[in-house]
């Protein structure tokens, strides 16, 4: 069986009657909101992203964790407020990323806490630089029922990868990602779907073939290729690939950039998903790196109580009015298509 197709299977088996009626419920408030350019809301979040830390072991140049340029504290989320969480939307929820800023592996409960949400039958799955797999944690992650593993690898080989992973081992994720292969195959198990994510940038474009081949050769499921965002990309920036497929911003006629996305007035990301931040603060989504539009605090309100607040619809009818305005929308080039 493709692996591709059995992940999706894997996806729709945890789908209940009442997953599915609020997903077609977001769906629907979410058309009728773009068609009447007032922001309608009905049901809960259909995905959900929950940050397991802030810490990073690595010093990536376009990451606000790599860069320690925070100001919002470093922290690692805590089991009760996870669990209060997961326990007030486990009926709805489908989607569940342990992922925002840092590296998961570093809170040492992390695989606890994906087995309390596997627990409850709902679709998990992270993101890691995959140093931290050592035979007992790749053993561990098996066990937790985690449902997707992206593993990210930027590069084939050492000098490559090191020029955007920095202060990381190219032998240390290709040793974690046999450990995980290894301990699905001795536990017999379909899961973790493993992807390596390939950030495509100019250091590393020319190895775009080459990761296929990699992956092929250790038994990983599947390659995707995502495009890089970078800050500071008007009179071009180092880091932006010569491929035009690969790259989230094209080259001006004056020799300026600018972003391929048209920033029209939608944003489905606003209607069906938003990040938790470690200490419980609600963002709207994974572009507001810093928290600087608050939502609400789960540390003293319930999630459908941020969910339906007049904060969060008014975010949404700002969004509907004239997303070009908002900080956080304008190096977007997400959010504009259903299941994009």
């Amino acid at each position: 069986m493709n692996n591709r197709f059995a992940d999706n299977l894997n996806f729709l088996s945890k789908l209940t009657p009442a997953r599915a009626f609020n997903m077609l419920s977001v769906v629907s408030s979410y058309y009728i909101s773009r068609w009447g350019k007032k922001p309608v809301h009905w049901g809960m979040p259909v995905s959900l992203a929950f940050e397991p830390t802030t810490s990073c072991n690595l010093r990536c140049p376009e990451c606000p964790s790599g860069l320690r340029s925070f100001t919002r504290p470093t922290g690692m989320l805590e089991d009760e407020l996870f669990k209060t969480v997961i326990d007030e939307l486990s009926g709805t929820l489908s989607w569940l990323i342990f992922y925002f800023q840092g590296e998961p592996y570093l809170n040492p409960r992390f695989l606890e806490l994906v087995k309390y949400a596997s627990g409850k039958g709902i679709y998990t799955a992270t993101s890691t630089n995959a140093h931290y797999l050592n035979g007992e944690n790749a053993k561990n992650t098996i066990a937790s029922g985690l449902d997707r593993l992206i593993i990210s690898i930027d590069g084939t080989t050492q000098d490559t990868y090191q020029q955007y992973r920095i202060g990381g081992s190219l032998d240390k994720v290709i040793e974690g990602t046999r450990n995980l292969i290894r301990w699905k195959k001795e536990l017999k198990s379909k899961t973790p779907h493993t992807i390596f994510q390939f950030l495509v940038v100019k250091p590393n474009e020319h190895q775009v073939s080459e990761v296929k081949k990699l992956a092929a050769s250790l038994g990983v499921d599947e390659v995707r290729f995502k495009t890089a965002q970078v800050y500071d990309y008007e009179h071009g920036n180092p880091l932006i690939p010569d491929a035009d497929r690969y790259s989230r911003y094209s080259r001006q006629e004056d020799g300026t950039y600018r972003i391929k996305n048209n920033l029209e007035n939608h944003c489905w990301k606003l209607w069906h998903s938003c990040v938790v931040t470690w200490d419980g603060r609600v963002v709207p989504c994974c572009f507001d790196k810093d928290a600087s539009h608050q939502l609400g605090e789960l540390k003293r309100q319930s999630f459908q109580e941020v969910w339906k607040s007049q904060a969060y619809q008014s975010f949404r009818a700002s969004v509907l009015r004239s997303r070009s305005e908002i900080d956080i929308c304008k190096n977007c080039t997400e959010g504009t298509k259903v299941w994009a």
